[in-house]
């Protein structure tokens, strides 16, 4: 990592205008919200990420702030279908515009097809990886094929003895009525 480039505290600008790069390794444990949706016991699994910043147009009046960004991992999650473990890999790759605002980046919104945020010049960009890992989960995460069969029914040997014959409700509700 660049002594001079704080992932933490970063200007935005200033990283886009210098062609900057940035790179980490982290445990999985400095991701709360990351850890929070695995199995216990991967604390110890990297997450990988590298940032660059690009100024396009730098000559123009309003010169364009890139950040484009790669991030990786691979989270143990709970499979839905066996319930057992799951090493899901989770894998990104973005390229952000920043815009002078939150008014630009909502009014330039609907018609940009690149994500768009906010210029800043303390800039969380470990937050940003992180934001992006959690929007690749899975919602139902799966093995392609369970080790073990998965039992896809439930039967109870004595269910139907259970039973047996039932009086029909609305003869228990007619000995209810007053007066008979």
């Amino acid at each position: 990592m660049a002594k001079d480039h704080d992932p933490h505290r970063l200007d935005v600008r200033r990283f886009a205008e210098e062609g900057a790069e940035l790179a980490s390794e982290d445990a999985l444990r400095r991701y709360l919200r990351l850890t929070a949706e695995v199995q216990d016991g991967a604390a110890d699994r990297p997450v990988t990420w590298q940032a660059r910043g690009e100024l396009l147009n730098p000559r123009h009046v309003q010169p364009q702030v890139w950040l484009h960004l790669d991030a990786a991992a691979r989270l143990p999650l709970v499979c839905q279908r066996c319930l057992g473990p799951v090493d899901v890999p989770l894998s990104v790759r973005r390229s952000f515009r920043f815009v002078p605002d939150e008014a630009t980046a909502a009014a330039e919104d609907d018609e940009a097809e690149e994500d768009l945020l906010a210029l800043s010049r303390s800039f969380d960009l470990v937050e940003l990886v992180e934001d992006e890992l959690l929007m690749e989960l899975p919602v139902a995460p799966m093995h392609d094929a369970c080790p073990q069969p998965v039992k896809m029914s439930a039967e109870d040997e004595d269910f139907d003895a259970a039973g047996g014959k039932r009086e029909n409700p609305f003869a228990v509700l007619g000995r209810l009525k007053a007066g008979k």
